[in-house]
């Protein structure tokens, strides 16, 4: 079969694009408003952009106009600050949690009860649900084109100020994948939990 996104109609249940860009990880994002309310969002559009120096990016989106940015876009504009939390198989319960939409007077670090951590770099909280934090300062945030849809997506890139990594997911100096057992995001209602790995060396 073949479709074009922008123009026609792939005929199926569900649109499959999703679920062929996979498995993505997903950013478990902390920031504080201006009235310093923690808000806790999970965004599985999310990746490295650099590593010199370390950059992520995430994908948020809003309804086309900039008073109805979600929290966390809006948070990290307002404050440039935020904490990206890893997802594992032993948190993505209470991460489901916090993807519900709450007034943004509501903490879902509260809904969902999730204690919180001081950050070393960025006045924003980590959550100590997750073993790995990385602490961000806004770089740039970047509207793709709408195509006459009423949703604008926005590419948030944050530079990374800060990393925290729990001893327990690390087996000599090395992030041991197996104990920190990631969650990434798939298709659909899909996710999936890395446990096993192989390694696969560079031609020289």
């Amino acid at each position: 079969m073949f479709y074009n996104p922008l123009t026609s109609h792939h005929d199926l249940p569900h649109d499959p694009f999703k679920g062929l860009v996979v498995p993505r990880p997903i950013a478990w994002i902390t920031s504080l408003s201006a009235r310093e309310v923690l808000n806790v969002a999970p965004y599985s559009h999310y990746n490295i952009v650099s590593s010199s120096p370390p950059a992520i990016m995430f994908a948020p989106d809003s309804n086309g106009s900039p008073d109805a940015r979600k929290d966390t876009h809006r948070n990290i504009e307002e404050t440039g600050e935020f904490v990206v939390n890893i997802v594992t198989a032993e948190n993505c319960e209470q991460m489901n949690i916090t993807s519900r939409e709450f007034p943004p007077e509501v903490s879902e670090a509260d809904v969902a009860g999730l204690a919180t951590l001081p950050s070393t770099n960025v006045k924003v909280p980590r959550l100590a649900a997750s073993p790995v934090h990385l602490e961000c300062r806004h770089v740039i945030s970047l509207g793709l084109p709408t195509h006459g849809r009423k949703n604008q997506q926005s590419i948030i890139i944050g530079q990374v100020v800060g990393i925290h990594i729990d001893e327990r997911v690390m087996t000599d100096g090395i992030v041991d994948i197996a104990k920190l057992k990631p969650v990434t995001r798939l298709g659909y209602m899909d996710y999936a939990v890395v446990e096993q790995t192989f390694r696969m060396r560079r031609p020289a």
